[in-house]
């Protein structure tokens, strides 16, 4: 028999959300935009397809290998079915609200698809809810963008928050500044980036002891900071580590009781961020509750921002109370019946002639209204 013909069988890597969990999604979803909503983040919302070229034209190679495409047959084009939201935000910056004032606070929620998964997340279809800031380029917004972050996730009642800082473009400015070509740079960042201290000195030579320190520089924050100050570094890495120095103090100022780690030469997943970036982790969660950083949009536009995936915090909020479901045995009013739900009760009306109290426990309901009076459905 072939398996494929089954009807219950989904592609590797996706599955049905059953009750009560996509419920759960749904609400919490909804809180997170809530909060992005009471800071002044407008939530947009693109389309799940759009054509290839605008969509890979403002995502770049790293997104476009993760992106299934297929021919549009009113069109003749392809099409880009989307692998991530933040391309999209940056192109309706771009198009539809070139003219809108800037700083521009966006914030959006949807589902993506991926071509493949991670051995850390094995889902192909991922559910997003982010922010996108859009036009300065301050330390402040840097900051803005991952305390929002932090608060977000803090008020969905997530503990051991933690936030990896990065700086995935440390490494080819120095390089740059050392006169490395592109070849070698990319084979740097990658042994640096799987922190391979033994392949630095064949790759860098001369300089290698600059990228081993920078290597080694990784941690909680005020000891990072310290390592990378006893550096002599080059042009544009020095203001990059200044940046990174004043975010990490504005942080502290507004949250010091949030964990700050950071470690400069991690790029993976950050291939077109262009300055500070950063993953959120939290104790109780394996892998990332979700990343953001800084990126410049096709316009030119500077920007950050930061994606957060439903999946993941799923495993980390605790699942609400089961509501309190009302067999309806009785032939009742309307206005009764939205009188009771006033009053907290999901009401399930009786369709079917069966024993209400049976029938009340077949579908899972604790109550059951028979004779106009509430009664409590045993287990």
């Amino acid at each position: 028999m072939d398996k494929t013909a089954e009807p219950g069988l989904l592609p590797q890597g996706l599955r049905d959300i059953l009750p009560p969990e996509a419920g759960f999604e749904a609400a919490l979803v909804e809180r997170l935009m809530a909060c992005f909503a009471a800071r002044g983040y407008e939530r947009v919302k693109p389309p799940l397809i759009e054509f290839e070229d605008a969509f890979l034209g403002t995502a770049g190679a790293d997104v476009g290998r993760h992106t299934f495409r297929l021919m549009d047959p009113v069109s003749r084009r392809m099409l880009a079915l989307r692998s991530d939201i933040t391309p999209q935000i940056a192109r309706i910056a771009s198009t539809r609200l070139a003219a809108a004032p800037r700083p521009l606070r966006l914030s959006y929620a949807g589902q993506v698809l991926q071509v493949a998964a991670s051995r850390l997340r094995p889902e192909r279809q991922i559910g997003q809810a982010g922010i996108e800031l859009i036009g300065p380029a301050s330390p402040a917004a840097d900051a803005e963008v991952v305390a929002l972050a932090a608060e977000a996730l803090s008020a969905l009642g997530i503990a051991g928050l933690a936030v990896d800082l990065n700086l995935p473009t440390m490494v080819a400015a120095v390089a740059e500044e050392f006169g490395f070509d592109a070849t070698l740079i990319a084979r740097l960042k990658a042994a640096l980036d799987r922190k391979d201290e033994a392949a630095v000195p064949v790759l860098a030579g001369v300089h290698s002891a600059t990228f081993v320190a920078l290597l080694r520089a990784f941690g909680p924050a005020p000891q990072a900071i310290a390592r990378l100050h006893a550096l002599d570094l080059p042009g544009r890495a020095a203001a990059e580590r200044k940046r990174l120095v004043e975010v990490v103090g504005i942080l502290k100022d507004w949250y010091p009781e949030l964990a700050v780690t950071v470690d400069p030469v991690e790029h993976r997943g950050f291939e077109y961020q262009s300055g500070i970036s950063f993953i959120l982790f939290a104790r109780s969660v394996r892998g990332e509750l979700g990343r953001g950083g800084r990126y410049r949009t096709a316009a030119g536009e500077d920007a950050t921002g930061f994606t957060l995936y439903t999946d993941s915090l799923l495993q980390a909020v605790s699942p609400p109370a089961s509501p309190r479901r009302l067999y309806l045995a009785d032939a009742v009013a309307p206005s009764r019946a939205e009188e009771l739900r006033r009053e907290g009760w999901v009401t399930i009306a009786a369709l079917v002639a069966a024993p209400p109290l049976a029938e009340a426990q077949r579908l899972r309901c604790s109550h059951a209204l028979i004779g106009g009076e509430i009664r409590i459905v045993e287990p």
